[in-house]
Protein backbone atom coordinates (compact mmCIF):
# COMPACT_ATOMS: atom_id res chain seq x y z
CA UNK A 1 0.00 0.00 0.00
CA UNK A 2 2.60 2.44 0.92
CA UNK A 3 4.01 2.39 -2.95
CA UNK A 4 0.94 4.16 -3.79
CA UNK A 5 1.58 7.11 -1.03
CA UNK A 6 3.10 9.87 -3.76
CA UNK A 7 -0.29 9.48 -5.44
CA UNK A 8 -2.21 9.80 -2.63
CA UNK A 9 -0.61 13.00 -1.54
CA UNK A 10 -1.08 14.33 -5.28
CA UNK A 11 -4.94 13.82 -5.28
CA UNK A 12 -5.22 15.24 -1.85
CA UNK A 13 -3.42 18.47 -2.78
CA UNK A 14 -4.86 18.60 -5.99
CA UNK A 15 -8.62 18.02 -4.62
CA UNK A 16 -7.67 21.03 -2.41
CA UNK A 17 -6.88 23.28 -5.45
CA UNK A 18 -9.90 22.11 -7.21
CA UNK A 19 -12.26 22.50 -4.05
CA UNK A 20 -11.27 26.02 -3.40
CA UNK A 21 -10.86 27.01 -7.01
CA UNK A 22 -13.46 25.25 -9.06
CA UNK A 23 -16.41 24.28 -6.86
CA UNK A 24 -16.34 27.20 -5.06
CA UNK A 25 -15.25 31.02 -4.47
CA UNK A 26 -13.05 30.33 -1.68
CA UNK A 27 -10.20 31.36 -3.73
CA UNK A 28 -10.76 34.77 -3.23
CA UNK A 29 -9.49 34.39 -0.01
CA UNK A 30 -5.57 33.72 -1.41
CA UNK A 31 -5.53 34.78 -4.81
CA UNK A 32 -7.37 37.64 -7.30
CA UNK A 33 -9.96 36.51 -9.61
CA UNK A 34 -8.28 36.60 -12.63
CA UNK A 35 -6.21 33.89 -11.51
CA UNK A 36 -8.56 31.11 -10.78
CA UNK A 37 -8.38 29.50 -14.51
CA UNK A 38 -5.19 28.65 -13.85
CA UNK A 39 -5.85 27.25 -10.47
CA UNK A 40 -8.26 25.28 -12.00
CA UNK A 41 -5.58 23.97 -14.84
CA UNK A 42 -3.02 23.09 -11.46
CA UNK A 43 -5.33 21.22 -9.98
CA UNK A 44 -6.48 18.79 -12.59
CA UNK A 45 -2.93 18.13 -13.64
CA UNK A 46 -2.40 17.23 -9.92
CA UNK A 47 -4.90 14.94 -10.02
CA UNK A 48 -4.00 13.44 -13.73
CA UNK A 49 -0.36 12.77 -12.46
CA UNK A 50 -1.61 11.20 -9.38
CA UNK A 51 -3.51 8.90 -11.63
CA UNK A 52 -0.63 8.25 -13.65
CA UNK A 53 1.68 7.83 -10.66
CA UNK A 54 -0.90 4.75 -9.31
CA UNK A 55 -1.20 3.12 -13.03
CA UNK A 56 2.53 3.25 -12.42
CA UNK A 57 3.00 1.75 -8.77
CA UNK A 58 0.69 -0.97 -9.87
CA UNK A 59 2.36 -1.35 -12.78
CA UNK A 60 5.47 -2.46 -10.62
CA UNK A 61 3.65 -4.25 -8.04
CA UNK A 62 2.22 -6.56 -10.50
CA UNK A 63 3.52 -10.37 -10.56
CA UNK A 64 7.12 -11.02 -11.88
CA UNK A 65 7.69 -7.05 -12.15
CA UNK A 66 10.82 -7.44 -9.55
CA UNK A 67 12.55 -9.78 -11.44
CA UNK A 68 12.07 -13.20 -9.91
CA UNK A 69 10.14 -16.32 -10.98
CA UNK A 70 7.88 -18.15 -8.57
CA UNK A 71 9.44 -17.55 -5.16
CA UNK A 72 12.88 -17.50 -4.25
CA UNK A 73 14.18 -20.55 -6.03
CA UNK A 74 15.98 -22.68 -3.68
CA UNK A 75 18.23 -24.77 -5.88
CA UNK A 76 21.47 -26.59 -5.22
CA UNK A 77 23.79 -24.22 -3.57
CA UNK A 78 21.95 -21.11 -4.11
CA UNK A 79 19.05 -22.02 -1.37
CA UNK A 80 21.64 -20.58 1.54
CA UNK A 81 22.11 -17.50 -0.13
CA UNK A 82 17.65 -17.06 -0.94
CA UNK A 83 17.34 -17.94 2.37
CA UNK A 84 19.23 -15.31 3.85
CA UNK A 85 18.32 -12.58 1.53
CA UNK A 86 14.87 -13.36 2.37
CA UNK A 87 15.30 -12.93 5.89
CA UNK A 88 16.77 -9.25 5.46
CA UNK A 89 14.42 -8.86 3.32
CA UNK A 90 11.73 -9.66 6.08
CA UNK A 91 14.06 -8.03 8.83
CA UNK A 92 13.64 -4.68 6.70
CA UNK A 93 10.09 -4.80 6.67
CA UNK A 94 9.65 -5.82 9.99
CA UNK A 95 11.01 -2.14 10.43
CA UNK A 96 8.49 -0.53 8.37
CA UNK A 97 10.40 0.25 5.03
CA UNK A 98 9.25 -1.60 2.16
CA UNK A 99 10.12 -0.33 -1.58
CA UNK A 100 8.18 3.25 -1.29
CA UNK A 101 9.82 3.81 1.42
CA UNK A 102 8.73 4.01 5.54
CA UNK A 103 5.91 4.05 6.82
CA UNK A 104 6.70 7.21 8.55
CA UNK A 105 5.92 9.07 4.67
CA UNK A 106 2.37 8.87 5.07
CA UNK A 107 2.52 11.81 7.57
CA UNK A 108 3.06 13.84 4.74
CA UNK A 109 -0.76 13.60 3.79
CA UNK A 110 -1.94 15.25 6.87
CA UNK A 111 -1.04 19.30 5.77
CA UNK A 112 -2.63 18.23 2.28
CA UNK A 113 -5.53 16.77 3.85
CA UNK A 114 -5.89 19.23 6.34
CA UNK A 115 -5.88 21.80 3.20
CA UNK A 116 -8.69 20.32 1.68
CA UNK A 117 -11.03 19.30 4.79
CA UNK A 118 -10.00 23.00 6.65
CA UNK A 119 -9.25 25.59 4.33
CA UNK A 120 -7.30 28.83 5.91
CA UNK A 121 -9.54 31.98 6.43
CA UNK A 122 -8.56 35.40 4.49
CA UNK A 123 -6.38 37.85 6.00
CA UNK A 124 -7.67 39.52 8.70
CA UNK A 125 -6.96 41.98 11.50
CA UNK A 126 -3.45 40.75 12.89
CA UNK A 127 -1.92 41.06 9.22
CA UNK A 128 -3.98 44.03 8.44
CA UNK A 129 -1.94 45.50 12.38
CA UNK A 130 1.34 43.81 11.11
CA UNK A 131 1.87 46.66 8.27
CA UNK A 132 2.66 49.98 9.98
CA UNK A 133 1.50 53.26 8.99
CA UNK A 134 3.95 54.44 6.64
CA UNK A 135 2.98 56.27 3.44
CA UNK A 136 5.19 57.87 1.54
CA UNK A 137 4.48 61.34 -0.19
CA UNK A 138 2.51 59.63 -3.61
CA UNK A 139 1.96 63.59 -4.69
CA UNK A 140 -1.19 65.57 -3.30
CA UNK A 141 -3.30 66.63 -6.58
CA UNK A 142 -6.92 66.45 -7.85
CA UNK A 143 -9.37 63.59 -8.27
CA UNK A 144 -12.47 62.88 -10.22
CA UNK A 145 -15.55 63.89 -9.22
CA UNK A 146 -17.52 61.46 -7.20
CA UNK A 147 -20.89 60.46 -8.33
CA UNK A 148 -23.64 62.45 -7.55
CA UNK A 149 -26.14 61.49 -4.61
CA UNK A 150 -25.40 60.25 -1.04
CA UNK A 151 -24.33 58.13 0.16
CA UNK A 152 -21.53 57.43 -1.89
CA UNK A 153 -20.52 53.74 -1.59
CA UNK A 154 -16.28 53.82 -1.51
CA UNK A 155 -13.95 51.24 -1.70
CA UNK A 156 -11.35 51.71 1.32
CA UNK A 157 -8.46 52.14 -0.73
CA UNK A 158 -9.87 54.96 -2.85
CA UNK A 159 -11.62 56.75 0.55
CA UNK A 160 -8.01 57.30 1.38
CA UNK A 161 -6.53 58.47 -1.40
CA UNK A 162 -8.73 60.96 -1.63
CA UNK A 163 -9.08 62.37 1.90
CA UNK A 164 -5.23 62.28 1.96
CA UNK A 165 -4.32 63.75 -1.11
CA UNK A 166 -7.22 65.16 -3.09
CA UNK A 167 -6.32 68.92 -3.19
CA UNK A 168 -9.36 69.31 -4.36
CA UNK A 169 -11.31 68.09 -1.69
CA UNK A 170 -14.19 65.93 -3.34
CA UNK A 171 -15.18 64.44 0.16
CA UNK A 172 -16.01 67.72 1.83
CA UNK A 173 -19.93 67.70 2.66
CA UNK A 174 -20.51 64.33 1.40
CA UNK A 175 -22.09 61.07 2.96
CA UNK A 176 -20.06 57.94 2.39
CA UNK A 177 -20.50 54.15 2.89
CA UNK A 178 -17.27 52.04 3.67
CA UNK A 179 -17.15 48.38 4.10
CA UNK A 180 -14.65 46.63 6.03
CA UNK A 181 -13.46 44.39 8.79
CA UNK A 182 -12.97 45.52 12.32
CA UNK A 183 -9.56 46.69 13.75
CA UNK A 184 -8.29 48.09 16.74
CA UNK A 185 -5.24 49.73 18.50
CA UNK A 186 -4.82 49.39 22.27
CA UNK A 187 -5.77 52.55 23.30
CA UNK A 188 -9.09 51.69 21.72
CA UNK A 189 -9.41 53.25 18.83
CA UNK A 190 -11.13 51.07 16.35
CA UNK A 191 -11.32 51.60 12.39
CA UNK A 192 -12.55 49.98 9.49
CA UNK A 193 -10.43 48.16 7.48
CA UNK A 194 -9.94 46.20 4.00
CA UNK A 195 -6.85 44.75 2.71
CA UNK A 196 -5.58 45.57 -0.45
CA UNK A 197 -4.08 42.88 -3.27
CA UNK A 198 -2.43 43.22 -6.46
CA UNK A 199 -2.01 39.69 -7.29
CA UNK A 200 -2.51 37.41 -4.26
CA UNK A 201 -2.47 37.73 -0.45
CA UNK A 202 1.27 37.70 0.03
CA UNK A 203 1.16 41.20 -1.16
CA UNK A 204 -1.43 42.72 0.49
CA UNK A 205 -1.21 46.02 2.45
CA UNK A 206 -3.52 47.83 4.01
CA UNK A 207 -6.33 50.75 3.92
CA UNK A 208 -8.28 51.68 6.76
CA UNK A 209 -10.37 54.75 8.04
CA UNK A 210 -10.80 55.51 11.98
CA UNK A 211 -14.10 55.40 13.29
CA UNK A 212 -15.81 58.13 15.28
CA UNK A 213 -19.38 58.32 17.05
CA UNK A 214 -20.43 54.51 17.60
CA UNK A 215 -19.46 51.87 19.78
CA UNK A 216 -16.62 49.27 18.32
CA UNK A 217 -17.92 45.92 17.63
CA UNK A 218 -15.55 43.16 18.20
CA UNK A 219 -12.47 42.92 16.44
CA UNK A 220 -12.62 40.91 12.76
CA UNK A 221 -16.10 41.76 12.32
CA UNK A 222 -17.38 43.10 9.38
CA UNK A 223 -18.98 46.02 9.31
CA UNK A 224 -20.59 48.43 6.88
CA UNK A 225 -19.93 52.14 7.97
CA UNK A 226 -21.49 55.46 6.77
CA UNK A 227 -20.88 58.99 7.82
CA UNK A 228 -18.95 61.82 6.66
CA UNK A 229 -15.17 62.47 6.66
CA UNK A 230 -13.26 64.37 9.71
CA UNK A 231 -10.39 66.30 8.25
CA UNK A 232 -6.81 65.66 10.07
CA UNK A 233 -4.13 67.12 8.95
CA UNK A 234 -2.56 68.71 5.85
CA UNK A 235 -3.11 67.16 2.83
CA UNK A 236 -0.39 64.19 2.43
CA UNK A 237 1.14 64.59 5.56
CA UNK A 238 1.80 61.98 8.40
CA UNK A 239 -1.17 63.61 10.02
CA UNK A 240 -3.84 63.10 7.63
CA UNK A 241 -3.04 58.98 8.24
CA UNK A 242 -5.25 56.90 8.44
CA UNK A 243 -8.49 59.22 7.40
CA UNK A 244 -11.10 59.82 9.42
CA UNK A 245 -14.88 59.38 9.67
CA UNK A 246 -17.50 60.61 11.99
CA UNK A 247 -20.34 57.65 11.70
CA UNK A 248 -23.68 58.08 12.03
CA UNK A 249 -24.71 54.33 11.70
CA UNK A 250 -23.02 51.56 11.60
CA UNK A 251 -24.37 47.71 10.13
CA UNK A 252 -22.90 44.11 10.74
CA UNK A 253 -22.64 42.33 7.43
CA UNK A 254 -21.42 38.85 6.06
CA UNK A 255 -17.87 38.94 4.66
CA UNK A 256 -17.83 38.88 1.25
CA UNK A 257 -16.78 36.26 -1.44
CA UNK A 258 -14.19 38.33 -1.83
CA UNK A 259 -13.16 40.14 1.14
CA UNK A 260 -9.93 42.23 -0.84
CA UNK A 261 -10.28 45.48 -2.20
CA UNK A 262 -7.90 45.41 -5.38
CA UNK A 263 -4.88 47.73 -5.17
Amino acid sequence: MRRYGPAVLLALVGAAILRVSLFSELYLRYVQAGLRPYLVVSGAALMLLAVSVAVVARGAAAPGADGHEGGYGHEGGDGDESDADHAGHSHSQSHGHGPAGPRVAWFLTLPALALLLFPPPALGSYSAEREAAQRAAQGVGTFPALPSGNPVDLALGEFGSRAVYDSGRSLKGRTVRLTGFVTRDGDGTWYVTRLLVSCCAADATTAKAEVRGVAAPPVDTWVTVTGTWHPEGELGSAEAWPPVVDATSLRRVRQPDNPYEKR
